[in-house]
């Protein structure tokens, strides 16, 4: 598959995930939700590699991961560190603001990764991709003024401040995606495994606290929404890797296509949630 085709179905289950992830916090503590919906998604892959290692006939051959060395770990377990962080930011951001407010914030997400691409990376933006530059730097202005009239000011509304951090750190994570899958030399499925796997380490700790109550926190109600949350997700990822590890993708087109999942978590929101703001 092309990576531009790769990206857009990346960006179908994306809206799937963040549709999923709206319906899941709402109402909920955010710390059960995310260690849940990854623990599903590190289960999934555990089942991976002990057939890998048991039954390696029975394993379809995209799913076979590489043995890796303790630094070759640690450098997947940054990436992990880096989306938790990213998480949660953005799964409070989220379950704060309005669904059509929220997604098309995130959908100016790629500007940042397309700075980085080029301070970093040497990618340079054609013409169009300019343009996209600058229809998204417009596309905020006027996403900050439509926020005035749902009651939210971004200058002030810490939950916007939130999903920012969160932009950023995601950004962060799609530039060292490149690196992994490029120069790293990672694949696609050893990436996307461990990956799933260190983000339960990353998450477990805060999993504790939260049963034990060490800080104050919210409820928690189960939700079928929250599994969905990372096989989505799941799907997404891994062919958003696939797309990342052409060497003639570029990443910041891949973000800005990925993005598109905008249009699904608005749609999604207005259909299946009831209303904008669920």
């Amino acid at each position: 598959m092309h990576w531009i085709a790769a990206s857009l179905f990346s960006a179908l289950f994306l809206g799937i995930y963040e549709l999923c992830t709206k319906h899941a916090v709402n109402g909920n503590d955010v710390v059960p939700v995310l260690f849940l919906s990854t623990l599903t998604g590190a289960a999934v892959w555990t089942v991976s590699l002990a057939l890998q290692a048991f039954r390696p006939d029975l394993l379809p051959h995209p799913l076979i991961t590489d043995a890796l060395t303790i630094h070759q770990h640690l450098q997947l377990a940054l990436k992990s560190t880096i989306v938790a962080a990213s998480w949660i930011f953005t799964y409070l951001g989220l379950k704060h603001l309005p669904l059509t407010l929220g997604s098309p914030i995130r959908a100016t997400s790629p500007l940042l990764t397309l700075l980085g691409a080029v301070l970093l990376l040497g990618e340079r933006p054609s013409w169009i991709e300019t343009v996209g530059i600058l229809t998204t730097l417009i596309s905020f202005i006027g996403l900050s003024l439509a926020g005035r009239h749902e009651g939210v000011n971004f200058h002030r509304n810490k939950w916007v401040g939130f999903l920012l951090v969160g932009m950023i750190l995601g950004a962060t994570s799609a530039l060292y995606d490149k690196y992994l899958l490029g120069p790293a030399g990672f694949s696609v499925p050893t990436v996307q495994a461990w990956f799933s796997i260190y983000l339960v380490v990353f998450f477990t700790p805060f999993a504790i606290g939260w049963r034990f109550r060490w800080w104050k926190r919210n409820g928690f109600h189960w939700r079928w929404s929250i599994p969905c949350i990372a096989l989505a997700l799941l799907v997404a990822d891994y062919i958003y890797f696939g797309a990342i590890h052409r060497p003639e993708s570029m990443v910041s087109m891949v973000m800005s296509l990925r993005r598109g999942s905008t249009l699904v978590g608005f749609a999604g929101g207005l259909i299946f949630l009831g209303n904008a703001t669920a």
